[in-house]
This record gives structure tokens, sequence and C-alpha cells, in this order.
């Protein structure tokens, strides 16, 4: 909640300070993986028909996702696993998805984990 001057409340700040770092990435990485799947199409019954498809911001998404990951790599614990296998998932479907793929190693998030295959 934001006071006249546009400011976070007191009651904001406390709230945020309350949250657990992992819950915070956890969300953020939820909003990129889901962000990521709507711009493959794949919350379509036919992503290649999917008016949502944006294999460029698809692209953007993937990087930030993989990012996030990367940075918070000690950080996950049993987290982890999951977190990666949702990446790994979204950068398989980004190649099936694209009329050319790109090279192996230089696809969305291949920086961070490698080639996918």
């Amino acid at each position: 909640m934001t006071d006249n001057s546009g400011h976070a409340s007191e009651g904001q700040h406390r709230e945020l300070a309350d949250i657990p770092a992992i819950e915070v990435i956890s969300k953020a990485a939820v909003m990129l993986m889901s962000a990521a799947a709507e711009k493959i199409g794949l919350a379509d019954p036919d992503p290649d028909t999917s008016r949502h498809r944006d294999l460029d911001e698809a692209r953007r998404l993937i990087n930030a996702y993989a990012g996030l990951l990367d940075g918070c790599a000690g950080s996950l614990g049993p987290h982890a696993g999951p977190m990666k296998d949702g990446l790994r998932s979204l950068q398989r479907a980004f190649r099936e998805a694209s009329a050319a793929p790109d090279e192996p190693g230089q696809g969305p998030g291949e920086k961070y984990t490698g080639p996918v295959r």
C-alpha cells in the first residue's frame, strides 16, 4: 500500500521483511516460467496457432529465468531440482517451437545451463 506521496507504507515494508528470500525467488521464478510458457504458446491447445506466441519475448523471459537460477544456485536447496527441470522444459519447448532452432549452446538460457537437447 502507498501513502499520498507514492511511497510504500510502513506496514508493507514489514510484510516484505517477513517474507523469506526463497519465497520471493520462487514467486519470481514462477512468474518468469509462466510468462515464457505463454509466449511459447503452451497454454493453448495448439501452440503453433497461439495468438500469444512471441518467441522473441519467450527468449528474453527464459534468459531471465536462467540467470535468476544461476545467480541463486547455492541458495535454492530442495527447490533447485524442480526449478532447473522447469527451465529445461521451457528450453526444449522453445527449441521445438522455433522454425530455425538455435545452434546447441546458443538457445535461450544456454549460456547458463550449457546445451539443451
